[in-house]
């Protein structure tokens, strides 16, 4: 008996932590509203994420917007105008308070009985043993139909009111017994069978229940109850948390500074894929595919529309962004057209190039119209040793098709001649034929001569199915593709590792995860893929010259940017490139006969101001001070006032003998920005002069 309430204890503290210290103090910092809705109107519906998360939030903004995600994800039909699963919540918790309220100091909500009825909702039904001098009144509520939330198709909850008096309790079969339901027991408390059997004398059907709250579960021998049925107990605490993806929660937090306040509370999950594809001219593409959950458009007449805006961002591991990128995509269908999209998951993809490292890829996804917004998040690795032996990542597909090779245009998953028609979940029928494609980079013949690739499949972690094959049988190398028929694949989950063995020794592998469902079909994706330039084009030098930059490898930078330049000569945005290169290397001389030329030229304002702040700067570095003075007035006059012209305007006329000048251009810049030590030190010496 010891050693079960003790597994017990342990048990419920498992799965019910007490609030830490932390838990505590964040608790009592928050504004009396959000903490009634945090203690009293979710408290038994919130998952311990969603908790962390709304205790780190830091206005009452963000509690607020937080709030409305919460009730959001929660929503049945988000399409409504009502939110049925709210007021469901609402009403359940007044009529606990109603019901549940009497003859207790505590409120509905806080009892027992209210408890499980907010969670639960209304029984199928309730038996009562009342008025019975050898029983404590108790009620039995019998639930059916809530498999889907993972309870038993059938079971009962017990309350009983201990000695006869005050709020019901709810029972435990394990921790209080059949004895605890009789008025007079005077046996060994630990004698559960003699206390069974006392209780079948009066209610033999409270007897039952006494053992078992689960129908058929029975006991164990001797007549003690098992611990399933407190298990239960704990599982039907849980299982509001288990019905909702939480992600949003952590999504909301992380982003929560970075989306405007309309689009923050409305998380949509979506399924993501990230695959690192070599292409022939030795360029390596992040090609990435985002599926939301929905795509939600506007209508005007008989069209339909959205937008989408894709912002990305790619850093290092040490969090320095060497990559970004903001994409707009259209989207317009007719009504044929849209009611095929609303069948079917929608499927964004796209591609970059990027430099050897390591990287966390970051990408937001904002529907303008619906104010919704995703994300993907993905650690990703580029190779950087030539000459070695390199396997790609496997892309699963359910179907292919054979492509022209071009030139001119790049296409986001397509590997050599293959296009791999694929879904981000990994999901396929029986029916059919698995197709996995990957890439072998560094594979000279001769290894290709003595090597195989052997696929091993796992079903459920157990070894299902293996099968090798030469490499010599692959005649699109770097690119390979095999195809698996699925038939005698039952539904279940699966894992494929492909590796490569030389004289039969494993050198590489890669492995990816899928699953066959029961289902007869699936509505697969219409895809919406972005067409890029071909390798040659300059612009991918000025991409991974940009990356080079940003990862302070100057001198290769260097290089992209005078590959770039020579193809588009004269281009505003390569010499400006160029120019922050040639600073950042301390090359001053080499960025006038650049810039000096866009002075006086139209330019985005952006690029303008640019422009300006380099040359003039630049001529400042090589004491052309009347050279910098003339830029820098042009500046101010082109792009208004701002502290880092005037200071540097003020510093060059300080070289030049002109201190009024200078003390005008600083005093000028204090009123902007007050709090600038060494600029305010620079005026009281002028002023003393």
């Amino acid at each position: 008996m010891k050693k079960n309430l003790l597994l017990l204890s342990i048990l419920i503290g498992l799965l019910f932590p007490c609030p830490t210290s932390v838990e505590a103090d964040e608790k009592a910092k928050l504004p009396p509203i959000h903490k009634a809705w945090l203690e009293e109107e979710v408290v038994y519906i919130i998952s311990p994420v969603e908790r962390e998360v709304f205790l780190q939030l830091n206005s009452d903004r963000e509690r607020d917007m937080f709030i409305l995600a919460f009730w959001k994800q929660r929503d049945p039909t988000p399409g409504t105008p009502e939110n049925e699963f709210r007021k469901e919540h609402s009403d359940r918790i007044s009529h606990a308070n109603r019901r549940f309220g009497r003859g207790t100091p505590k409120p509905g909500w806080k009892t027992d009985r209210g408890r499980m009825y907010i969670i639960l909702g209304e029984p199928n039904d309730i038996q009562r043993f009342e008025g019975k001098t050898q029983v404590y009144p108790t009620e039995v509520w019998f639930y059916q139909g809530k498999s889907d939330v993972g309870l038993p198709a059938g079971f009962s909850l017990v309350f009983f009111q201990e000695s006869a008096v005050g709020e019901y309790r709810l029972y435990s079969p394990l921790a209080d017994g059949p004895q605890a339901l009789l008025t007079s027991y005077y046996g060994d408390p630990m004698d559960y069978y003699t206390a069974y059997t006392t209780l079948r004398e009066f209610e033999a059907d409270l007897a039952e229940v006494s053992l078992s709250l689960i129908p058929g579960e029975g006991s164990t021998i001797g007549g003690r109850p098992s611990m399933i049925s407190d298990m239960l107990i704990q599982r039907v605490e849980g299982t509001p948390q288990k019905q909702i993806q939480t992600r949003y929660a952590r999504k909301f937090l992380e982003y929560k500074d970075i989306v405007e306040v309309e689009y923050s509370a409305n998380y949509l999950d979506s399924d993501t894929l990230v695959k690192v594809i070599k292409d022939p001219s030795g360029l390596y593409f992040v090609h990435y595919a985002i599926e939301p959950a929905r795509l939600s458009v506007g209508q005007y007449q008989n069209k339909y529309y959205t937008t989408l805006m894709l912002n990305g961002t790619v850093a290092d591991m040490e969090g320095k962004t060497i990559h970004q990128f903001e994409k707009t995509i259209n989207l317009e269908f007719d009504s044929e057209q849209i009611r095929e999209i609303f069948r079917r998951p929608v499927s964004i993809r796209d591609m970059f190039p990027i430099i050897p490292g390591r990287y966390r890829v970051s990408v937001l996804v904002k529907n303008e119209t619906s104010k919704e917004f995703t994300s993907l998040e993905r650690e990703i690795l580029i190779p950087d040793e030539e000459g070695t032996v390199q396997m790609t990542a496997l892309i699963l597909g359910y179907q292919v098709s054979s492509e022209e090779i071009r030139r001119d245009i790049l296409r986001p998953f397509q590997m050599g001649p293959f296009r791999l028609a694929f879904q981000s979940n990994r999901v396929f029928l029986r029916q059919d034929e698995l197709a996995v494609g990957f890439q072998m980079n560094g594979l000279k013949q001769e290894l290709m001569s003595r090597g195989t690739i052997r696929y091993d499949f796992l079903q459920n972690d157990q070894p299902f199915h293996s099968e090798t094959h030469p490499a010599t049988e692959y005649f699109f190398m770097p690119n390979i593709l095999q195809k698996f028929s699925l038939e005698k694949f039952p539904p279940a989950h699966y894992k494929i590792t492909a590796a490569f063995l030389l004289d039969g020794q494993e050198v590489i592998s890669s492995s990816e995860e899928f699953d066959i469902t029961h289902s007869t079909a699936i509505p697969r994706p219409w895809v919406y893929a972005k067409l890029l330039s071909g390798p040659d084009s300059p612009a991918y030098a000025v991409v991974l010259g940009t990356q080079l930059y940003n990862s302070g490898r100057y001198p290769e930078a260097l290089e992209l940017f005078h590959k770039a330049w020579n193809a588009l000569p004269g281009n505003q945005d390569i010499a400006l490139e160029l120019a922050r290169t040639w600073m950042a290397l301390q090359q001053y001389r080499e960025i006038p006969p650049l810039l000096a030329p866009l002075v006086d030229t139209e330019q985005k304002e952006t690029s303008a101001y640019e422009v300006y702040s380099l040359l003039g700067e630049s001529y400042r570095k090589l004491s052309e001070w009347g050279k910098a003075v003339e830029v820098f007035n042009k500046a101010l006059s082109r792009h208004g006032q701002n502290t880092g012209t005037l200071n540097a305007l003020g510093f060059c006329h300080l070289q030049l003998g002109h201190p009024e000048e200078a003390l005008a251009a600083w005093e000028k810049s204090l009123e902007i920005v007050e709090d600038q030590p060494e600029i305010r030190k620079q005026v009281e010496i002028l002023k003393r002069k």
